[in-house]
């Protein structure tokens, strides 16, 4: 049976989410009331969490799942300022392709969440999670299209078709620190290594 490109991906993710997951717990006190938003996430997420039922999803299609869930646009988010105790989202904001969406995004994240947590990876790691393959996210896009279908891992576990590929480079634009301070200047920016490498950064606003 073929490797599927979402298995690889799981098996990278049971490295690092558990931690993360731990380091968010540990920041908000979530009790029976504390209301979340998720901004593009899943419900497979948030399994076996005893506050799973206070979770509300957007995504822009929506999922075949018993919690909460809203079809919406991460870019104008539905809902009146603050209507959230936390704002969440984990590796959603690199996939919006375009500087001025990210902002979008940031600004609309910061709107509706009293509180905020917000990750993505870091364009400096070495390793593109989402391609699998190192360095070639510090290329110009016009030369990673060529590489994508054939010298990436995704691109060979996927047997990505042209159009898929040329769809997937219009999409990442993976962030640096500074650009992370300019989309939440009123949060900390935590960095997540590996190695004494910066492999994501986490906006979290407290307050």
């Amino acid at each position: 049976m073929p490797i599927r490109i979402d298995t690889l991906y799981g098996i990278v993710s049971r490295r690092f989410r558990p931690r993360r997951f731990a380091q968010f717990l540990a920041t908000f006190r979530i009790s029976s009331t504390t209301s979340i938003l998720d901004i593009g996430g899943e419900s497979a997420f948030w399994d076996g969490q005893p506050f799973r039922d206070q979770i509300t999803l957007l995504n822009i299609r929506g999922e075949n799942t018993d919690m909460r869930h809203v079809e919406g646009d991460a870019r104008w988010l539905p809902f009146p300022d603050q209507s959230f105790d936390i704002a969440f989202s984990n590796s959603v904001i690199e996939h919006l392709g375009m500087w001025e969406h990210q902002q979008a995004f940031a600004f609309e994240a910061r709107r509706v969440g009293k509180k905020l947590w917000v990750q993505t990876p870091a364009r400096s790691f070495p390793v593109e999670p989402h391609l699998l393959t190192p360095f070639i996210h510090w290329l110009p896009r016009r030369l990673q299209l060529p590489l994508l279908r054939h010298f990436t891992v995704w691109g060979l576990v996927t047997r990505a078709s042209v159009e898929s590929a040329r769809s997937l480079a219009a999409e990442l634009r993976l962030l640096n620190g500074r650009e992370m301070k300019l989309l939440f200047p009123d949060c900390e920016i935590r960095r997540e290594r590996v190695a004494g490498l910066t492999k994501s950064f986490i906006a979290v606003r407290l307050a």
